[in-house]
């Protein structure tokens, strides 16, 4: 099962997604500030957040990530935070308290206080089927080789990911048969289409 070991983020609109990690490895996890000076992690459902506005202390305060992916903030009302990433959320949280404010408008920083791991399902003709977590995003065939690789009589061309989103449950299909062939099938290079990755919550089925 995939777990987070020594997980420490300080995302404050500069590190980059944490390393995944087997249960059983000792190395502790490390992050490093972007370049870019942008997040890369995309925030959960359940992840905490730190939220500071520069010049109102009174403002500042940690949040919690509601089931639904949303926070309320002062003068901000409801944000919705899951599946972006702090950058986006400091800049949306800004905007929505500038008309409050005559002059300038204060700089916002959102970091990650506490980040919760992402809980993904494996079900079907694979051979550990089960639910599994990680700190960082994972893809399909990364998430077929956690659950132990295909069972006998799996079909793989016809593998989906079950995904909740604010509209209702959608059916995603995945391509998993060509990238399962390896060399027979693969030109060397870039890949046309990247592999889908799986989202906090999402299902990946393989009848």
């Amino acid at each position: 099962m995939f777990a987070l070991i020594g997980l420490g983020i300080i995302a404050c609109a500069g590190p980059v997604l944490p390393t995944m990690a087997l249960a059983q490895q000792e190395t502790p996890v490390s992050l490093t500030s972007s370049p870019a000076g942008q997040s890369s992690y995309q925030v959960i459902t359940g992840d905490e957040l730190d939220v500071f506005v520069w010049g109102e202390e009174r403002m500042q305060r940690a949040v919690r990530v509601q089931p639904d992916g949303t926070f309320s903030f002062p003068l901000a009302g409801t944000i919705q935070a899951s599946g972006r990433n702090v950058s986006d959320i400091a800049a949306e949280i800004r905007e929505r308290i500038s008309v409050n404010y005559r002059s300038s408008v204060p700089d916002v920083t959102v970091s990650v206080r506490e980040a919760t791991d992402m809980r993904f399902y494996v079900v079907g003709k694979v051979r550990t089927p089960g639910a599994y977590t990680s700190a960082d995003p994972v893809n399909i065939l990364q998430a077929l080789s956690v659950a132990g690789g295909t069972a006998e009589f799996a079909d793989i061309k016809n593998a989906v990911i079950l995904r909740q989103t604010p509209n209702g449950q959608v059916v995603e299909p995945v391509e998993l048969s060509t990238i399962l062939k390896g060399g027979r099938a693969l030109d060397a290079g870039a890949l046309n289409r990247p592999l889908p990755v799986l989202l906090s919550g999402d299902v990946l089925v393989i009848p």
